[in-house]
Order: C-alpha cells, then sequence, then structure tokens
C-alpha cells in the first residue's frame, strides 16, 4: 500500500462532513433496528447485535476518534478489512445488512488512495453483490453464473467512479503544482523586477556621473585650448610690449604692434570661449575645410610669433566628421602654442595626410626638444602640462592614436592618426 496520503489528494485528516461522519453509525441503527423487528421472534437475535456494536465501535476506535490514523495505510487496511468481515458476517446471515454498502465505500474513496482503492471497492461490492444474489442458489452453474454478474454489475460501476475520481485528482494536483509553479515565477519576477530596478538606478547614478565627468573634461580642453592658450599670447604680447617700451631704441610701431596683437588674441579668445560654452565648432572650420583652416591658424601664429610654418596637405581634402576636424584642429594648436612656448625653434612644418581609412596631423620643429622618458604624471620636466593630456584624450576618444617624438636638441615631433569619419550629408 502507498505512503500516507497528500491532504490534496486524499484529505482524511480534515474534518469529514457530518453526513459523512454520521452515516455508518446511522446506517448500523437502522439495520440493527431491522434485525430486531425482523428476528426477536426468532434465535440468533444477540449475535447479529454483538456483531452491530463491535462494528460501531471499531469505527468509532479507529476512525471518529483518531483522525490521525486516517493517514496511516497500514492502520486504514486493518480497520477495513476487520470492517468488510463483520458486514460479510451479516450479510451472509442477514441480506439486508447490504445496505451498509454506502458506509462502506464512503470509507474506501475517502481512506485509500488509487490504485488500492479499487481493492476497497472491490471488497465492498462483492460483499454488495452477496446480499443482493442471496436468493439465488449458487449451488448450480447458473446459479453462480448469475452471482458472479450480479458482482461484476457492483464493482464496475464503482471501479468507473474510482478512475474518475483519480483522474480528476490527478488533474487538480496538476493544476496545483501549476500555480505553485506561477506562484514561484512571479516572486521570482518580482525579485528580478526589483533587483533591476535598483540596477538601473545605479546606472543611471554612473551615467548621470559620466556625463558630468566627460563635461567637465570637455570644458577644461575647451578652456586650455582657447582661454589658456590665448591668456598666454597676450600675456607673452604685453611683456613685449612693456620691453618695448622701456628700451629707448625700440620705436612707438613695435610697442603698438605688440599691444594690437595682444587685443585682437583677447577679442579671439573670447569668441572661442563663448563658442566652447555652446559646443560649437571653431571658428577657423566655421566656413572653411580643415586644411584651410590648418592654413590660417598656422598664417596667425605666424605673424604673432615672427616665424613662418610650412603647411603642406597630401591626399585628397574632403570634409570630415566635426568631432576628427575640431581634435585635429586643437591638436594643431595645442601642437603650435607648446612650440611657441618652449621651443625656441627656427622652422615649423605642419603635415595634413588624408588616407584612405585615417587622417594624420604632423607638427614638427627643430627646437630644443625634451625627453619624453622624464615626463611625470601630468607636466614633464620641459614644461609640457594639460596639452598632452588633453591632445591625447581628444585623438584616443576618437579611436584615434598619439605619438609625441622628441630627444634634448633634437626638436620635437607630434603625430596624430584618426579613423577618416567622412561628414554625413
Amino acid at each position: 500500500m502507498s505512503g500516507p496520503a497528500p491532504r490534496a489528494r486524499l484529505n482524511a485528516r480534515e474534518q469529514w462532513p457530518v453526513a459523512v461522519a454520521v452515516l455508518p453509525y446511522l446506517l448500523l441503527v437502522l439495520l440493527a433496528a431491522v434485525t430486531v423487528a425482523e428476528k426477536h421472534a426468532s434465535g440468533g437475535l444477540t449475535f447479529d447485535l454483538v456483531l452491530c456494536a463491535f462494528a460501531a465501535l471499531w469505527t468509532l476506535g479507529m476512525v471518529t476518534l483518531r483522525p490521525a490514523w486516517r493517514d496511516n495505510p497500514a492502520a486504514m487496511a486493518v480497520f477495513f478489512a476487520v470492517l468488510m468481515a463483520i458486514v460479510a458476517v451479516l450479510v451472509v446471515r442477514d441480506p439486508w445488512w447490504g445496505f451498509f454498502a454506502p458506509a462502506g465505500y464512503v470509507f474506501a474513496f475517502r481512506l485509500f488512495l488509487w490504485p488500492w482503492r479499487l481493492l476497497a471497492v472491490a471488497a465492498m461490492a462483492v460483499v454488495a453483490g452477496t446480499a443482493q444474489a442471496s436468493t439465488i442458489a449458487k449451488t448450480t452453474l447458473f446459479g453462480l453464473i448469475i452471482y458472479l454478474a450480479v458482482v461484476v454489475a457492483n464493482i464496475l460501476p464503482m471501479w468507473g467512479l474510482a478512475w474518475v475520481i483519480w483522474r480528476n485528482g490527478e488533474q487538480n494536483d496538476q493544476r496545483e503544482q501549476a500555480l505553485r509553479e506561477a506562484r514561484e515565477a512571479n516572486r521570482r519576477l518580482e525579485a528580478s523586477l526589483a533587483e533591476n530596478a535598483g540596477l538601473h538606478e545605479r546606472l543611471v547614478a554612473q551615467a548621470r556621473e559620466a556625463g558630468i565627468m566627460d563635461e567637465r573634461q570637455r570644458m577644461a580642453r575647451e578652456i586650455h585650448d582657447t582661454l589658456a592658450q590665448g591668456l598666454t599670447g597676450i600675456i607673452t604680447q604685453l611683456q613685449a610690449a612693456d620691453q618695448a617700451g622701456e628700451d629707448a631704441g625700440e620705436d612707438a610701431a613695435e610697442w603698438r604692434r605688440h599691444v594690437t596683437a595682444a587685443t585682437r588674441l583677447a577679442r579671439e579668445s573670447l569668441t572661442e570661449a563663448r563658442r566652447s560654452v555652446h559646443a560649437l565648432r571653431p571658428e577657423p572650420l566655421e566656413t572653411a575645410r580643415l586644411s584651410e583652416a590648418l592654413t590660417g591658424v598656422a598664417g596667425r601664429w605666424s605673424s604673432l610669433h615672427g616665424l613662418a610654418v610650412e603647411v603642406t596637405t597630401t591626399g585628397t581634402a574632403r570634409p570630415m566628421d566635426r568631432e576628427v576636424e575640431v581634435a585635429l584642429l586643437r591638436t594643431a594648436q595645442e601642437a603650435l602654442a607648446n612650440v611657441a612656448r618652449h621651443a625656441r625653434a627656427t622652422r615649423v612644418g605642419v603635415t595634413l595626410s588624408y588616407m584612405e581609412n585615417e587622417v594624420a596631423l604632423d607638427v614638427r620643429d627643430d627646437g630644443c626638444g625634451f625627453d619624453p622618458a622624464k615626463m611625470t604624471g601630468e607636466r614633464t620636466e620641459t614644461g609640457g602640462g594639460f596639452g598632452l593630456v588633453a591632445m591625447r584624450q581628444r585623438i584616443e576618444g576618437l579611436s584615434g592614436t598619439l605619438q609625441v617624438e622628441s630627444e634634448p636638441g633634437g626638436g620635437t615631433g607630434i603625430s596624430a592618426c584618426v579613423p577618416a569619419a567622412e561628414a554625413s550629408a
């Protein structure tokens, strides 16, 4: 026999309905009353009443007063076997005891699981069929066949009912399992949604911080490439003007040239600063291609510092993406600013090379140079500061490369190479 029955399928420990709990005792009382009425004048009444009382006490002690035993297959098997034996004896003595069958069937369906339920139902059906065939002589073959037919007629419908109940129980179990799995899936989904919400908040916060950091770096680069360079040039021109004013050998025209250059630098720096705040293209790129803008920047630098710059363009010039042109223009401006501040050069060359998949910018001078190996942090011993860092950030931000070649007394070469992303229509 199978193990303890699951409550979802057997419900043996649950409170039995009153009708189910009372039915066995009600039938025993009624059948006992019929027995007294039928056999009060004949013998054997005491034995029948003793069996009836024993059946009632047996049911009371094994099932009614001990709900926990209903989940014990062995105990219930003993209970049902003894009860069926008592009822079988009573049926053999008096056929009306076959009316106890409803109570037997209730016990069979309530206390046993599939397939043991079929055996219990068959036992009760045999007892009921015996009662129904009590008047048939079983000593002849015909009578025995009739008796067996009556028993089978009792067994088959009850087996069919047992199968229907078992099938419904299986379907209920499957539905409950599906509901449990759905609830578990919903619980996991809710947990995942909560986790995703937390992750989304963290990602948004990180993206906000990254955006703030990117904007700070952009503004730092723009300030360096516009205001810092412009102010440096203004200071240089004002110092030269001051020196020209103190030197008796200098005339007013030279002094005026330096002051005019300082004023022009201040205006250009203010314009570029405003354009940087609004993330606009540098003014040299507004109406000219990159090659033309580099020529203009080199020309203004030459007039300011009195040193000619040779600008060369190789390959077929074509419009590039805004970020590519801005990065290369700012790199050229920073490289020329470094030449003016540190190089003490006599020759400067700027080369823009348009290749099939890349655009390269080279700025070289024959100045004093420096030792790149001595670079520390964001500064170098020769004065290189945020400018090189800003150039590298711009170029590498476009998946490009920046190389610095220099040695003391051997000049400096800065080479920037970026993918040639052409401007869209």
